[in-house]
């Protein structure tokens, strides 16, 4: 399975839980699919995919929200395993992490990352996460559904072809574009706290 084969199935899945995404062919492959209030693309922040999610997770705590779905790579993921440990220790319960593994780093012509040798999926299970595994539309299908209803944090690791879509044109979005429709769509599911 190819990352825009697994990434088309991700949004069938995910038309109303917030999607925060991994930069470069990652974040072109998916708005070429679909692209909606709920995308949080991370353009140029190469790493930070768990981090962000982590947060709006537990911002999301007590909201309607089902889950804060990052969309991770491995070489995105390994610029910041940090977010394992992290996110295991915080373990907040809408924190679901979908990583897309093909041991390359896609964007920067196929170079090889650790993920042939370092399992990352077995790294969040090490540090408290619920974890599963999907290497074909089926499992990716099944795994989902079980873990998006499993207290977070959960991780699922789709091991997936290297190589990036043809002909999927740069996203030329403006970031604060993003930041601000993200914001707003974000902003009216989660319970108003009041500041005192």
């Amino acid at each position: 399975m190819r990352r825009i084969e697994a990434l088309e199935h991700l949004v069938a899945l995910t038309e109303h839980d917030p999607l925060v995404v991994t930069c470069a062919a990652t974040s072109r492959e998916l708005a070429s699919i679909a692209d909606r209030d709920n995308h949080l693309y991370l353009l140029d922040s190469m790493g930070l995919v768990g981090s962000v999610a982590t947060g709006l997770a537990i911002a999301a705590e007590g909201s309607d929200v089902r889950k804060v779905i990052g969309i991770e790579g491995d070489g995105s993921l390994l610029m910041n395993p940090n977010v394992l440990p992290t996110g295991g220790f915080l373990a907040p319960s809408r924190l679901f992490i979908v990583l897309l593994d093909n041991r390359v780093y896609g964007s920067t012509a196929g170079l090889p990352t650790y993920a042939d040798r370092i399992d990352l999926g077995a790294l969040a299970a090490a540090s408290g996460w619920t974890t599963g595994t999907a290497d074909d539309p089926a499992s990716l299908r099944s795994e989902f559904a079980r873990l998006v209803e499993a207290p977070g944090p959960t991780l699922l690791h789709v091991r997936i072809e290297a190589g990036n879509a043809a002909d999927i044109a740069k996203l030329l979005i403006d970031p604060v574009s993003i930041t601000l429709r993200f914001t707003a769509w974000m902003t009216a599911r989660l319970p108003q706290r009041v500041v005192s």
